[in-house]
């Protein structure tokens, strides 16, 4: 079972290993809120499951040191297990879903891992891994269903309380829960009214239609860039221990996860994967019940692939209004454009692009669309925009 007293020895194992990551206040994320920020992506290897795979690792008997270890991934606990094997001359082989993120799968073979990639999400390397560990005899390192995992990962929630006494709630991603199960058991063993809330993807809400109904549900399909938290079904003991102690769990979406990543980048300086961004989101978009209140979010990874990031900014400026496009009919003479730009200039927003296409068969022979993209302040200046347009006598067609 999870104990205090075995997460007060994991926070003892760990500390030549794992870093007693920095809790930042981030005044620019704060809306009638004091916001914390708990900065795991800047951990060793850029995601606090170094905690939990350490710690399982070091209480292996030498029986199963010398059997070797299995374990599966998305890629965070994977470079764990590889960097926690590599340390203690432990042979290690890691089951990655094929559509981990390039970075995630050299990162772990660069600490040491032999890595299988299997077709399919985590759950498919799940199985896979279960079956090598019965076929070798080798020792599996779950990712977030075994007590010492949750243990170790549950020395975060020490970290905080020393850090930020006062604390009101505490906010953090769930895929299958040992994050979430570690803070909320040491969080609430030492302080009862602090509120812990858990945030997942809305498309891989896992945990939270298992909440809603009363027991483990396993989802058909998980469709999310927060790779971290793909997870399709939680763990039996997580969920358990989630359903006791932690407070209530949201969902954001993929436009709202997109725009926090965003907003970590440009307001705090701090690089986050998807999986690590959730809570900011959760907070960012007004999820959480916590008006007036000091509010840590774990940002629990930084592991993001760069192949991938300038999509995730796009869609975070979109998201929050600093990225748009207007389709407008026009009849195709001179000075149309330039009275659309006219406007859009006068409102303090910048074009970025133009695109001019003929009408359809529908409109008059002399009519043409032209699409605009533009750099914009937010939603208010899109608004006016517009509005503006609008009462010049342009027709907006999307």
């Amino acid at each position: 079972m999870v104990t205090l007293d075995k997460i007060y020895h994991a926070a003892f194992v760990l500390k030549p290993v794992a870093r007693k990551t920095d809790l930042i206040y981030a005044p620019n994320l704060s809306h009638g809120n004091s916001i914390y920020l708990k900065t795991e992506n800047l951990q060793l290897t850029g995601s606090f499951k170094l905690r939990g795979a350490y710690y399982k690792i070091s209480q292996l008997t030498k029986e199963q040191r010398e059997a070797g270890i299995v374990a599966c991934s998305a890629g965070n606990h994977a470079q764990g297990v590889a960097l926690a094997a590599s340390r203690m001359g432990i042979r290690s082989v890691v089951c990655m879903p094929d559509g981990a993120p390039i970075s995630k799968v050299e990162a772990t073979k660069a600490l040491g891992a032999e890595v299988c990639l299997v077709a399919g999400a985590y759950d498919d390397a799940y199985n896979y891994a279960c079956k090598l560990q019965k076929e070798t005899g080798m020792t599996f390192i779950h990712p977030f269903d075994d007590d010492e995992v949750i243990a170790g990962q549950g020395t975060i929630g020490l970290e905080i309380l020393d850090q930020l006494a006062d604390v009101d709630a505490v906010v953090c991603p769930i895929g299958g829960g040992g994050l979430i199960s570690g803070v909320a058991y040491a969080v609430k063993s030492l302080n009862p009214r602090v509120k812990v809330y858990g945030v997942q993807a809305e498309n891989a809400p896992s945990m939270a239609e298992s909440l809603r109904r009363g027991e483990g549900v396993t989802l058909d399909t998980v469709e999310t860039f927060a790779d971290g938290i793909a997870v399709k079904h939680p763990g039996n003991t997580t969920l358990s221990i989630v359903r006791e102690y932690v407070d209530e769990v949201f969902t954001v979406s993929e436009d709202e996860i997109a725009a926090a990543i965003l907003a970590l980048m440009e307001k705090q300086k701090l690089v986050a994967e998807g999986a690590g961004a959730v809570g900011v989101a959760a907070a960012l978009f007004g999820k959480l019940p916590v008006k007036d209140k000091k509010v840590v979010c774990v940002v629990s990874g930084g592991n993001i692939d760069v192949n991938i990031l300038s999509r995730v900014i796009t869609r975070g400026l979109i998201a929050s209004g600093r990225n748009t496009t207007l389709q407008i009919a026009l009849e195709d003479k001179p000075g149309q454009l330039l009275g659309v730009s006219r406007i859009v200039s006068e409102c303090g927003a910048n074009v970025t692009s133009v695109h001019y296409e003929p009408s359809s068969v529908n409109m008059a022979v002399t009519s043409c669309f032209i699409t605009i993209g533009m750099e914009t302040r937010d939603f208010e200046q899109i608004a006016e925009i517009r509005r503006r347009l609008t009462e010049s006598g342009f027709q907006i067609v999307n």
